[in-house]
């Protein structure tokens, strides 16, 4: 076994729970008029392979979880060894990034540095409900979309800048970030961990995510049928998404009948759905963008 790296370790780094934050990644992609391939793989390793599962590995040793966490319902116990692998990844993910660019690895470095925040004991902005929210929110949806565009292409304009949809992934991101918080009220508050879903209830929380998704729809259709006509295609978005709206009116109509439906089980569900969709939304959008090129739409 490699120094650091034990089973249990390895676990608590949630290397599949990237799948999660793809979407942001796709996202980006699917903007681009022409896309860098060498860079797009390399950052793509460097966020999914390294730094999202450091940032998860940071957050487990920080945390100490007892109860179920993001991707893992019986989660074992963080060892030091956690602390120490999660350091490994980010270096080994910030070296990979200088090979997009060093300003692309110091922007990067910037998103560690605010992930660490988000769960650093001395810091710990997690416990602050509208602090983290607005970190998580803005750092894994506008700013890594925003990254993401300027390093992955070698053709992008300001004046082509999607300035509408650039509000889209982090409005999206925090929309499902109290979502993914409504099962653990109790382990939250026993850690002193004031989050947003706690504040808003469990009724406020669908309530705050549904207005969020909104908002967001309307961005998109703003910018991809007004602004930037064929930009991307808005009812392509939208048939893809109907099973995720389906399924969370339904899970919304269940814990508001009885709150024990906001458990592990529902959350993690809403999740995969939503990642799915939204990622096999985008990769659709980038084939027929960058492979398909003759397909007209």
């Amino acid at each position: 076994m490699i120094p650091f790296f034990d089973k249990n370790t390895i676990k608590l780094l949630r290397i599949p729970f990237s799948f999660f934050l793809m979407p942001v990644y796709l996202f980006a992609l699917a903007s681009l008029n022409e896309i860098n391939f060498t860079n797009a793989i390399l950052a793509f390793i460097a966020l999914h392979i390294f730094i999202y599962p450091a940032s998860n590995g940071y957050n487990s040793y920080m945390d100490n979880d007892t109860e179920s966490i993001g991707g893992l319902k019986n989660p074992p116990k963080a060892t030091k060894n956690l602390f120490y692998a999660s350091f490994i990844f980010d270096l080994v993910g910030i070296i990979l990034c200088f090979f997009v660019s060093m300003a692309f690895a110091v922007l990067v470095m910037l998103y560690v540095l605010a992930s660490r925040a988000y769960s650093f004991k001395g810091i710990r902005l997690k416990k602050y409900p509208f602090a983290s929210w607005i970190t998580v929110s803005f750092f894994q949806g506008s700013y890594l979309y925003a990254v993401l565009l300027l390093f992955l292409t070698n053709d992008l304009k300001m004046e082509t800048f999607p300035s509408f949809i650039f509000f889209v992934p982090s409005l999206l991101i925090g929309a499902t970030y109290p979502l993914s918080q409504v099962y653990q009220h109790k382990q939250d508050k026993a850690a002193g961990d004031i989050t947003l879903s706690i504040l808003l209830g469990y009724k406020g929380t669908f309530i705050f995510s549904a207005i969020l998704f909104l908002i967001a729809t309307t961005l998109f259709f703003i910018q991809t049928e007004i602004i930037t006509p064929q930009f991307l295609h808005f009812y392509w978005f939208q048939g893809f998404l109907f099973p995720v709206v389906a399924y969370f009116l339904w899970w919304a109509y269940m814990v508001f009948k009885d709150n024990k439906n906001a458990n592990f089980e529902n959350t993690m569900r809403m999740n995969m759905l939503s990642s799915l969709l939204l990622a096999s939304y985008f990769m659709t959008e980038i084939y027929f963008k960058h492979i398909n090129t003759k397909w007209d739409l």
